[in-house]
C-alpha cells in the first residue's frame, strides 16, 4: 500500500491552503532500501469553496402590475442567469417609485432591476444602485426569451459570466457610468453560495443605433466559439439620474422618442398615405371626364352654324280675349246617335 505524507508550503492564503502529497510506490525491497526516484510529490491547490464571500451584491428583480407574459418570462430568465438575484411581489401602479428603495432595504439588496409597464404595451426598465444612486431608465424593445428563441446554446445554472462591453462605453461619460452599473449588477460575486466556480457563458453589451443590445452566448470549449443562449433585448436609454429612482438628471438622451409620439407619427403617416391615394383617384377621375367631353364634342361643327335673324320682341300689355264655348246640356250619348243614323 502507498503511504501519504502531507506538508504545508508557500505563503499567502492560497498557498497556505494548498497541500503537498508525497506518493511512495510499493516494492519488494525493505523500507530502508527504497529508492528516492520512486517518490513523486504533487501539489494539490486549495479548494474554491474555502474562499471568503466578501462582495455581497444582491439584485432585486421585480416589476409593476400590468406586465405581459413576455416580460414575466424575461424576468424569470434573468433570475436564472443571476444566482445573486432575488424576487418580490408586483408593486402597485399607484405607489411612487421611491417605495422601491424601501423594498430593496427590506430584501437586503443594494441593486435593483425594476420593470415598469405602461398602457399594457410599453415596457420600461430601471437599473439602480439603491439607496444612494445613480439610476438609469431604459425603454425595453425587441424582447426574446429563452423559450421563444429555442437556441442551441446552454450553460450551467449558477455559473459566473464574462461581461463583454463595446469600446464605445469608454469614450463617453454616460456610457462609462452605465458600464460600471452593468458590471456591478450582472456580474456574479465571487464565492457566492449559489454560484458555481465555472465560466461558461458571456454577456455582451453592444452599442448600435444609439441603443444597447444585450446578448448571452455560450463558450464552447473545443474551439472557443460562441453559441447564443438567450434571452435578448434592446435598451434605449432615456435618462440617467443622480439618485435612486429620481434626483437631478445627469444625462438626457436627445435622440429618444417616446412610444406615444412614435405611434402618433405612424398614424399621421398612414392618414397622409390614404389622403394621397384619394387625391390620386380624384385626379384620375377628372382626367377621364375631360377626355370623354373632348371626344363627344366636334370642334368643326361650329363652322356651318349660321346665326338666326333677330326678331323684335313683342310685349303683350293686355290679356287675350276669352274663348266662347257652347255647351249642349241635352247631348245624346254616342250609341243613341249611332242608332238615329
Amino acid at each position: 500500500m502507498s503511504t501519504h505524507k502531507r506538508k504545508r508550503g508557500g505563503q499567502g492564503p492560497a498557498a497556505k491552503n494548498a497541500k503537498k502529497v508525497k506518493f511512495v510506490a510499493e516494492s519488494g525491497e525493505p523500507p530502508g532500501q527504497t529508492k528516492p526516484e520512486k517518490e513523486n510529490e504533487i501539489t494539490i491547490p486549495a479548494p474554491v469553496s474555502k474562499g471568503k464571500w466578501t462582495n455581497k451584491e444582491r439584485v432585486l428583480i421585480f416589476s409593476s402590475r400590468g406586465i405581459n407574459f413576455r416580460t414575466r418570462h424575461l424576468m424569470q430568465d434573468l433570475r436564472t442567469l443571476m444566482p445573486h438575484a432575488k424576487a418580490d411581489t408586483k408593486m402597485d401602479r399607484k405607489d411612487k417609485l421611491f417605495v422601491v428603495n424601501e423594498v430593496c432595504e427590506i430584501k437586503n439588496c443594494n441593486k435593483c432591476l425594476f420593470f415598469e409597464a405602461k398602457k399594457k404595451q410599453d415596457l420600461y426598465m430601471w437599473i439602480s444602485n439603491s439607496p444612494h444612486g445613480p439610476s438609469a431608465k431604459f425603454l425595453v424593445q425587441n424582447i426574446h426569451t429563452l423559450a421563444e428563441l429555442k437556441m442551441t446554446g446552454n450553460c450551467l445554472k449558477g455559473s459566473r459570466p464574462l461581461l463583454s462591453f463595446d469600446p464605445k462605453f469608454d469614450k463617453e461619460p454616460h456610457y462609462a457610468l452605465l458600464k460600471e452599473l452593468f458590471t456591478q449588477t450582472f456580474s456574479t460575486p465571487r464565492y457566492h453560495p449559489k454560484s458555481q466556480p465555472f465560466v461558461d457563458h458571456v454577456l455582451t453589451f453592444t452599442i448600435a443605433d444609439n441603443r444597447i443590445w444585450f446578448r448571452n452566448y455560450q463558450i464552447i470549449e473545443e474551439d472557443a466559439s460562441l453559441v447564443e443562449i438567450g434571452p435578448r433585448f434592446v435598451l434605449n436609454l432615456i435618462k440617467v439620474f443622480q439618485g435612486s429612482f429620481g434626483g437631478p438628471t445627469l444625462y438626457d438622451n436627445p435622440d429618444f422618442q417616446s412610444p406615444n409620439m412614435h405611434r402618433r407619427e405612424m398614424r399621421l403617416a398612414a392618414a397622409a398615405r390614404v389622403r394621397e391615394k384619394q387625391m390620386v383617384k380624384e385626379m384620375q377621375k377628372m382626367k377621364r371626364t375631360e377626355a370623354k367631353e373632348d371626344i363627344a364634342r366636334d370642334v368643326t361643327a361650329d363652322v356651318f352654324v349660321t346665326p338666326a335673324e333677330e326678331k323684335p320682341v313683342h310685349i303683350e300689355t293686355e290679356p287675350p280675349a276669352p274663348k266662347m264655348v257652347k255647351k249642349n246640356k241635352h247631348k245624346a250619348f254616342k250609341r243613341q246617335r249611332m242608332a238615329r243614323r
